[in-house]
């Protein structure tokens, strides 16, 4: 699999068997944070369809949502954010 995304500082991707052709794409982070002395953090960054060569966004790390283009996804999440009209106005 060819991920188009370079992983923020401090952290990396991870790939797991989800189902059967799909994997589970985790950012761990290996940031201090104050709240916790757990290392790495871990979130999930979305699905992968082998067979189908599609990326999903998650709905949480045990559901998969839709189908997303790769290229309205960021390094940190496949979650597409719904905006309403007048926070598109003021995000151009």
């Amino acid at each position: 699999m060819d991920f188009p995304h370079v992983a923020p500082n401090q952290c990396k991707y991870q790939y797991k068997d989800f189902r059967k052709n799909v994997l589970s794409i985790w950012l761990c982070d290996y940031g201090e944070y104050h709240y916790t002395s757990r290392r790495p953090i871990n979130t999930i960054w979305g699905f992968y369809n082998t067979k189908t060569k599609q990326y999903y966004a998650p709905i949480n790390s045990k559901k998969m949502g839709k189908v997303v283009s790769i290229d309205k996804t960021t390094a940190y999440t496949a979650m597409q954010i719904d905006f309403t009209p007048l926070e598109l106005a003021f995000n151009v």
